[in-house]
C-alpha cells in the first residue's frame, strides 16, 4: 500500500473536484511550487494512485437520465457461472457499473437508460435472457443529493 501524505491527499481531492485544473493553479491551491506539484502528480500517476482522468457527463442531456440500481442473484454460484455472467454484462451498454458483492445476491449493477420503457426493455430483453440470472431486484433512483463519482 502506498503512503499518501497530507499534501498528496490535498492534490487528490483537488483533482477529484476538477481534473482539468492547470498545474499552476493546482500548485497554488495545495501550497506547493509548480515543479514540486507536478512531480507529486506524476508520481501518483506512476504508482497507480491516479488511474486516469475522465469527463463527468450529464446523462440527462445525453438522453440517459433514468438510473436504476439492480441486484442480481445467480442460479449457479460457480466460478464458471460468474465468468459467463460478467462476460455477458460487459457487452450491455446500459450497464455503467457492475460490482460483485457479498450477501444474498452476487451482483449490483448501475443501469442508465433514457426512460422507463428503455429500462423495461433492458430488464426483460437483455438481463432477463441471461441463463445464469435467477433473481432481479430493481431500485429506481429518484434523486442523487450526493454523487462524487468521476
Amino acid at each position: 500500500m502506498t503512503k499518501i501524505d497530507p499534501k498528496d491527499d490535498r492534490i487528490l481531492r483537488e483533482l477529484t473536484r476538477d481534473g482539468r485544473v492547470s498545474n499552476t493553479e493546482l500548485a497554488d491551491r495545495v501550497g506547493l511550487s509548480p515543479s514540486a506539484c507536478l512531480r507529486r502528480v506524476q508520481e501518483l500517476e506512476r504508482i497507480g494512485v491516479i488511474k486516469g482522468y475522465r469527463a463527468v457527463l450529464d446523462r440527462d442531456a445525453m438522453g440517459a437520465g433514468f438510473v436504476a440500481y439492480i441486484t442480481v442473484g445467480l442460479s449457479d454460484h460457480s466460478k464458471a457461472a460468474q465468468e459467463a455472467f460478467e462476460k455477458s454484462i460487459a457487452l450491455a451498454t446500459q450497464v455503467r457499473e457492475c460490482h460483485n458483492i457479498t450477501g444474498t445476491v452476487e451482483y449490483l449493477l448501475r443501469v442508465e437508460v433514457s426512460d422507463l420503457a428503455a429500462y423495461k426493455h433492458f430488464h426483460t430483453e437483455v438481463l432477463g435472457t441471461f441463463p445464469q440470472v435467477n433473481a432481479i431486484t430493481s431500485y429506481i433512483v429518484m434523486g442523487s443529493p450526493k454523487d462524487e463519482r468521476a
